[in-house]
Formats: C-alpha cells, sequence, structure tokens
C-alpha cells in the first residue's frame, strides 16, 4: 500500500511533468518526427523504470523530486540512455539544450 502511495506521488511529481516537458521541447524545436516517435516508445519504457526505482529506493526518490520540481535536473539527464529507445531521444535533447 505505501509503495503504490510512493508510486502515485512520484508519477505526479515527476514522469507526468517530464513527459510534457519533452513533448513540449520537442514541439518548440519542431523536433523531426522519427524522434517524435522514438519519444513515445522511450517515455512508454522509461516512466515504470522511474516508478520501481522510486519505491525500492526512497532517498532517490525524494532527492529526484526536490532535484525535478526545482529545475536542478533536467529530462534528458532522467531518461536511460541505455535504452535503445531513449538513447536518441536523450542526444538529441542534450545537443539542442547545449545549442540554447
Amino acid at each position: 500500500m505505501i509503495a503504490e502511495w510512493i508510486a502515485s506521488i512520484f508519477a505526479m511529481l515527476v514522469v507526468d511533468p517530464i513527459e510534457a516537458d519533452i513533448r513540449q521541447r520537442l514541439e518548440e524545436m519542431k523536433a523531426p518526427v522519427e524522434v517524435v516517435s522514438q519519444a513515445g516508445d522511450c517515455l512508454r519504457t522509461t516512466g515504470p523504470q522511474l516508478i520501481d526505482r522510486a519505491t525500492g529506493d526512497l532517498w532517490w526518490a525524494g532527492t529526484t523530486v526536490v532535484s525535478v520540481v526545482s529545475g536542478l535536473t533536467s529530462p534528458a539527464e532522467l531518461l536511460d540512455a541505455a535504452n535503445p529507445a531513449c538513447a536518441p531521444l536523450a542526444s538529441y535533447l542534450v545537443s539542442a539544450e547545449a545549442e540554447a
């Protein structure tokens, strides 16, 4: 029961805002269709992984919530670059952030 509560709070404060932010950034950057498609695949796999990690590591969950809410952590930093669906998206966002 507590794990479900943690998962829902973490999803509300971290996963949902990250998904919205990434989609908004891609829209603003006028990202290619391939990148937008990969973003959907990446977010469908990364969200559950982040929630699983949060329920297993409360310290990480708490510090991540604070970092995301305060803006210290960018969404690209939470994407799993080892995930084949996320690697192109993460590199695209990082390169776009570097250019800005």
